[in-house]
């Protein structure tokens, strides 16, 4: 039953976090406690652990609350996850046990193994009076609602407002800083968001945050003096970290909050490739200067350096430097693989890398560099974002894919991709239209309206006819998308550089991203 795995009724999340503290957890090796090792732990530690499962629980339900314009009233509460909306908290507990058993699975680890490793080293601090920021500066209780902005003087219609494009927007950041406690953070963040009534994605590890959130112009200002203010980011961070770009809470179709290994998904461990040896910062204006000069080198077979886009291949389809090597991978955690496979195509080559906001190349090119090939490894700070922000007519050409509802930015009139179906130029995704899958397709309004709908045959065909039980969840298993694309590609020595108009005769099917 649902109820033996929630938080009691009543019990707000900082209370949750401070009854928490105060367990006594030394045993390392239940970060992955299955139940037959639950079965076989003794009482006590079975009681830390089923604890660590409620504040999870907690944790998860918090970051599905929906606010409202009645709850600057009243104490009325709704959530909403998976596209579906909860009134009460029995219904909305019963879903999260039934539906999200493994978020919680993954949480309740994370809260073991954050937990274990603060304990080991809390002696190790007080001994030495090293001082700790978050400690000094907050309140004892750790209470989350004193770093929470006083919004008693706006009109409550001014923070919900910004319903539409023209009113509202949305930020861009990420911040690399040592964080001793993410839950903490993770709490602070989701009741942040909600005072502010803000949606987006925000992910929380130990080596820092990384998020985007939308809502009105008043709320997103609001965010970013806080973030400016608080004492763990206030010296990494500075106004110039947020990219804005017109948009709204409209753009999120809820607030995700959550503590992960990563802040970006490279899928290998910060403790083995760290964010503190990445490659050398360029200001879109020197960027700009790198990439001219490339591009007026006559001699290709005697160029050393490569422009290398650090995104997925549906992102660099839609806009793209000129000039650019654009990987064709599905995901970010492909990308160490793609440098291993390739790594012949970087010995004694200048790399200069880009992605959307700068937070893929923290990382890529700390990568890149420790495989020790390459000349210099150089990045574009702030990204395409800050890039399009000096220069729109510049180098780029395209759009700039964004991971929201809106798809695509646009910064000038280049239309660099097809139609999927007759060639036609169009840079406008759509999700497949066969139910489950969650593929982009780029189809203009001309195919569209002969009902080519779907991202390959087999979806469209599927989608002609009314599945259901178990085979809507086999669709993206049996979607030829993914079937016919290799998952690390291999690139020629001398690798061809991306034109800047359409490239001829792509392929229909095409493997987009998973939109969480």
């Amino acid at each position: 039953m649902p109820s033996s795995t929630s938080p009691d009724q009543g019990d707000d999340l900082e209370n949750c976090i401070l009854r928490f503290s105060d367990l006594d957890l030394k045993d390392m090796s239940l970060i992955n406690p299955s139940s037959s090792l639950k079965a076989e732990l003794d009482g006590s530690t079975k009681k830390k652990y089923s604890f660590a499962k409620k504040k999870a629980f907690a944790l998860f339900v918090k970051t599905k609350e929906v606010p409202t314009k009645r709850s600057f009233e009243c104490k009325e509460k709704l959530w909403k996850c998976c596209q579906q909306l909860f009134t009460d908290q029995t219904s909305i507990h019963r879903h999260v046990a039934t539906q999200h058993a493994d978020e919680i699975y993954h949480q309740t680890a994370s809260i073991l193994k954050q937990l274990a490793v603060t304990l080991s080293t809390s002696k190790s601090l007080s001994s030495a009076d090293e001082k700790n920021p978050l400690k000094e500066c907050l309140p004892h209780s750790h209470d989350v609602s004193a770093w929470l902005p006083d919004i008693s003087c706006f009109n409550p219609d001014e923070l919900i407002s910004g319903q539409g494009s023209e009113e509202g927007e949305v930020l861009l950041y990420y911040c690399y800083h040592d964080l001793e406690d993410p839950q903490w953070i993770c709490a602070w963040q989701t009741a942040l968001c909600q005072h502010l009534h803000l949606t987006g994605k925000i992910r929380i590890a130990a080596e820092g945050i990384n998020g985007t959130v939308g809502g009105s112009k008043l709320a997103t200002r609001l965010y970013v003096e806080v973030m400016l203010s608080f004492p763990l980011f206030k010296d990494d961070l500075c106004k110039d970290d947020f990219k804005t770009s017109k948009g709204g809470a409209h753009c999120f179709p809820e607030l995700r909050v959550g503590v992960f290994e990563e802040i970006v998904p490279m899928g290998i461990s910060p403790k083995k490739i760290s964010y503190k040896k990445p490659g050398i910062h360029l200001s879109p204006g020197e960027f700009h200067k790198e990439v001219e000069k490339f591009l007026s080198q006559a001699n290709q077979e005697q160029n050393d350096t490569i422009l290398l886009d650090c995104r997925n291949f549906y992102e660099s389809k839609i806009g793209r430097f000129q000039g650019c090597l654009a990987p064709d991978i599905r995901k970010f955690s492909y990308f160490p693989s793609y440098v291993d496979k390739n790594l012949e195509l970087f010995r004694e080559k200048r790399v200069l890398m880009y992605c959307t906001g700068g937070i893929r190349c923290e990382r890529g090119s700390a990568y890149l560099k420790a495989k020790g090939v390459c000349k210099e490894v150089f990045q574009l700070k702030g990204g395409i974002h800050k890039y399009l922000e000096e220069f729109p007519d510049g180098f780029y050409k395209g759009k700039l894919f964004v991971f929201d509802e809106r798809y695509a930015l646009s910064y000038n009139s280049d239309v660099v991709s097809e139609c999927s179906y007759c060639g036609a130029r169009w840079d406008q995704y759509k999700l497949c239209s066969t139910p489950q899958c969650r593929q982009l397709v780029l189809t203009c309004t001309a195919c569209q309206g002969q009902g080519f709908t779907a991202c390959c045959v087999i979806c469209q065909d599927k989608g002609s006819r009314k599945v259901s039980g178990p085979m809507q969840d086999s669709f993206k298993e049996e979607c030829e998308c993914t079937a016919r694309r290799p998952r690390i590609p291999r690139e020629l020595l001398q690798h061809v550089r991306q034109p800047v108009s359409p490239e001829p005769g792509p392929d229909a099917d095409e493997d987009g991203p998973v939109l969480m």
